[in-house]
């Protein structure tokens, strides 16, 4: 892949937006009510459109000729560069709602700032993708919190869902050598900038759910280089099941 750096975190955040919106497809059917199907598969479109707009951009950015399609369903798991958090398995309710607040909690303000960003087109993005952050993020707090502060059963469930996926959370803040350039140019906030937002708003979630935040000497990572956990080579299996076996179909 041509990795220029406007290239490289435009395929970052669609990748990103693609994983997460379709883990959150796999809910559908299987939620615990049906108004949480439909806001599950309501924040899961939200995301995959993000992920259409990014993709898109990235295309045209490459020049290669790969459309959105083609840069969704036909890379190799290695050429993925979504961090590790987004393809984590549902695992149950609270794993999920773990997830999301997590991401929703740093994306959110992203975008924000990503909105002034110089490049017009990542801006135009960041300027929609913010109030749909800001929705994932109060939906996603108001059922950690349900959670955290219910039964010991549900509690216990969240508290293991937080101990299990706060070890990824760091890689949403690793700033490698294209990120920095991407930073320095202005395309993309930096990461490091948006850590207090974040840190606050998962301590007011926590602190009313009565949950607690492990201690962690590091944090894993790897996905932004394509090195990815195990469940990631399923989630790919399912993905791409279509368009690897019916090439070109179209509706």
């Amino acid at each position: 892949m041509s990795e220029t750096p406007l290239f490289l975190v435009t395929l970052r955040l669609a990748d990103d937006a693609l994983i997460l919106g379709h883990r959150l497809s796999e809910w559908c059917g299987h939620a615990p009510v049906l108004e949480e199907e439909l806001a599950l598969a309501n924040l899961g479109l939200d995301l995959i459109g993000q992920a259409r707009s990014l993709y898109t951009y990235a295309g045209e950015i490459e020049g290669r000729g790969r459309d959105e399609d083609r840069l969704a369903y036909l890379r190799r798991e290695n050429e993925y560069r979504n961090a590790l958090l987004v393809e984590q398995p549902n695992g149950d309710f609270a794993v999920t709602m773990v997830r999301q607040l997590i991401y929703s909690a740093f994306m959110h303000p992203f975008h924000r700032a990503m909105a002034a960003s110089k490049d017009a087109t990542l801006a135009g993005v960041a300027a929609k993708a913010e109030k749909e952050m800001a929705y994932h993020v109060r939906h996603s707090a108001e059922w950690v919190i349900r959670l955290g502060d219910g039964t010991e059963e549900s509690h216990r469930r969240a508290q293991d869902a937080l101990n299990a996926l706060w070890p990824y959370a760091g890689e949403l803040f690793e700033v490698d050598a294209p990120m920095r350039a991407a930073i320095e140019a202005g395309f993309v906030p930096d990461p490091e900038s948006l850590r207090a937002t974040f840190d606050a708003t998962l301590a007011e979630v926590l602190a009313e759910a009565t949950l607690t935040l492990p201690k962690l000497g590091s944090f894993q990572s790897g996905g932004r280089a394509g090195r990815h956990t195990e469940h990631m080579g399923f989630l790919l299996a399912q993905l791409q099941y279509m368009q690897r076996t019916y090439p070109n179909a179209a509706w």
